[in-house]
């Protein structure tokens, strides 16, 4: 199938590892441009060198002000055509363990540069008339994860964000969608299992086995396979879908919704 994306400029960020590197290569390999954004340089070299041509990067975190202002001086009056706003989430914790600082910490990690962006980037889309944009996050944005209250709630709220700005753009030739993405095959899931294993005395490798054969299909998630609905999205061909969030969960939500 032809995505309709070649040269086509995307910027993405978290891009050294998990999604967001999947996401990276997956475009390259149908001849997009790539922005790459992530805090390790010696991560986004080595993903740089796998289509130097077609990847440029940015050593930063975009939770800071310094790296959002790069990424602007880098896009120099480029169209840009699509964006995976994506990095890491927080600490794995119940509500009655989290202090005060860490729903300031959480705010800032998963909403505040969200928001930065979002409005750095969609009026430059607005004025071309085409933007995608795609926003991973959770599963536990439909269904609660078990140690993840942190995530879970600031995750609801970019949900909040994008859906009514969907709607007050939607005829701008703009779609914003998100990906809620369960138990992958991901260095980001380690740290619930890690968890498990203190609550309950299990070693990492049985709470691990204990998660997987808690997902209905019976096994975790490729990144791979995620990234070729990411891109899809990210394509012209998805201009009729907007405001959505989308699990990719191996069947773990339950409810008629999901």
């Amino acid at each position: 199938m032809d995505l309709q994306i070649k040269d086509q400029l995307f910027i993405i960020g978290g891009a050294s590892s998990g999604f967001g590197k999947a996401i990276t290569q997956a475009l390259v390999n149908e001849n997009a441009r790539v922005i790459a954004i992530a805090r390790g340089e010696e991560k986004l070299a080595e993903l740089q060198s796998y289509k130097p041509n077609l990847i440029e990067i940015i050593v930063g975190d975009l939770a800071e002000e310094a790296t959002l202002n790069k990424l602007l001086k880098i896009i120099n009056g480029r169209q840009i055509h699509g964006m995976v706003v994506n990095a890491g989430g927080p600490p794995a914790k119940m509500v009655l363990e989290t202090k005060l600082s860490d729903w300031d910490d959480a705010y800032k990690l998963l909403l505040r540069w969200k928001v930065a962006l979002t409005q750095a980037i969609v009026p430059k889309m607005m004025d071309a008339g085409y933007g995608r944009i795609l926003y991973i996050e959770s599963i536990s944005v439909k269904q609660p994860v078990e140690n993840l209250v942190l995530s879970t709630s600031l995750r609801l709220a970019v949900v909040g964000m994008v859906k009514t700005l969907s709607q007050e753009i939607s005829r701008s030739g703009v779609t914003l969608n998100i990906l809620g993405p369960g138990s992958h095959d991901t260095a980001a899931i380690n740290r619930l299992y890690i968890k498990k294993a203190e609550q309950t005395g299990l070693s990492f490798e049985e709470a691990r086995e204990m998660g997987i054969n808690q997902i209905p299909v019976g096994r975790l998630g490729n990144a791979n396979d995620f990234a070729s609905l990411a891109i899809w999205l990210l394509s012209p061909l998805s201009k009729f879908i907007t405001g959505q969030t989308i699990t990719v969960d191996g069947g773990a939500v339950k409810g008629i919704m999901g």
